[in-house]
């Protein structure tokens, strides 16, 4: 026992003395570097891959909660019950909220070779060197787009905490408005009439949300 703690003091003041020899050495005059917590982040895949990877599936746990099914028995109103269902709500919102911020990160708009449906005089996709020519046009278009989904993440998890189902199935349209906007002006030829309708929506959407995406209610 006294060996132990004769062993252990003789340890603890070579620590002591490391320390006193570290803080005699003069100062450097230079301010301590700021330590580096993330670095540059880097993306794996293409926006293409994040859509179909983790934005859509995400986006299938709010489209799936709350739906009106016909079967040869008749309608059925699917709505979420259990503490599983409104579980699976809440991961979709969470992925979609923290997820799309993905998309601030510059990577390809599609895998290597791949071209969309582009080609030929009826194309119905945009390439990917005609959607990055879109974006760096208006960048602020593209990032307004990312908050508008953004939003919509967030009011699915206050909805999660009421449980309110009448407001889970207007999230559910606001999440369609969000995503289709998006598709109309970076994935596909859209009517010019049909976006600056869902463009429309859009803003009364960043009305709505903004109270409280300052900490406010909402009116």
């Amino acid at each position: 026992m006294t060996g132990k703690f004769s062993a252990a003091c003789v340890g603890l003041a070579g620590l002591l003395v490391l320390a006193a020899c570290s803080s005699s050495k003069p100062a450097s005059s230079a301010p301590p570097a700021a330590p580096v917590l993330w670095g540059d982040m880097k993306p794996i895949v293409s926006v293409k891959e994040l859509m179909r990877d983790l934005l859509d599936p995400a986006s299938d746990f709010i489209f799936d909660a709350v739906k009106i099914e016909t079967t040869k028995n008749g309608t059925v109103e699917r709505l979420p019950k259990t503490d599983e269902d409104w579980d699976r709500i809440r991961i979709g919102a969470v992925t979609l909220a923290e997820g799309v911020y993905l998309l601030k990160i510059p990577r390809p708009f599609a895998p290597p070779g791949d071209e969309n449906n582009s080609k030929g005089p009826e194309a119905t996709e945009l390439s990917p060197a005609q959607i990055k020519a879109k974006l760096e046009k208006d960048p602020v278009l593209w990032n307004a787009k990312i908050e508008a989904l953004r939003n919509v993440g967030l009011e699915l998890l206050e909805i999660v905490k009421t449980r309110n189902t009448q407001e889970l199935w207007d999230a559910g349209f606001n999440l369609d408005q969000a995503c289709e906007s998006c598709h109309l002006q970076y994935w596909y030829p859209g009517d010019p009439a049909l976006l600056q309708k869902v463009d429309r929506q859009l803003r009364e959407l960043y009305e709505k949300n903004e109270p409280a995406a300052r900490g406010g209610p909402k009116p």
